[in-house]
C-alpha cells in the first residue's frame, strides 16, 4: 500500500505546498491582533471599574449612587442658591447687629461685604 502525497492535503492541496495557502495568511495575522487589542481593553475597562469601586468604597462613597449624591450636595450647597436681594441681607445684617450677635466692626465690614457685591 502506498501512500500517495498528491491528495492526502485538504481539497485545495496540501499544506507547505507552494502556492498553496495554509490559513488566513496576512488577515489571520492582522485578525488576531485586533481582536487581542480588543480583549486587552475589555480586560483594561473591567480592571480599572473594579479598581475605582474600591477606592471609591474606602472612601465612603457609594459607586452606584454617587450621581445622586453629588446632585444632592449641589443641591444643598449655597453655591447654587438663589441670591438673596441687597436689601434682604441689609436688614439682615442690621437684626444681627441689634441683637448683638455681630460686634459694631462685624457689622461695618459685613455691610461693606454686602454693598462691593
Amino acid at each position: 500500500m502506498t501512500f500517495d502525497t498528491a491528495n492526502s492535503g485538504v481539497a485545495f492541496g496540501g499544506f507547505g505546498e507552494p502556492g498553496v495557502s495554509d490559513g488566513f495568511g496576512a488577515f489571520g495575522v492582522l485578525f488576531g491582533v485586533v481582536a487581542g487589542i480588543i480583549a486587552l481593553g475589555f480586560v483594561s475597562i473591567i480592571v480599572l471599574t473594579i479598581y475605582r469601586g474600591k477606592r471609591m468604597a474606602d472612601r465612603g462613597q457609594n459607586p452606584l449612587t454617587l450621581q445622586e449624591d453629588i446632585a444632592y450636595q449641589a443641591m444643598q450647597s449655597r453655591t447654587l442658591a438663589p441670591e438673596k436681594p441687597l436689601e434682604r441681607r441689609l436688614a439682615e445684617l442690621d437684626d444681627l447687629h441689634a441683637r448683638g450677635v455681630i460686634s459694631d466692626e462685624e457689622h461695618r465690614s459685613a455691610r461693606a461685604e454686602a454693598l462691593r457685591g
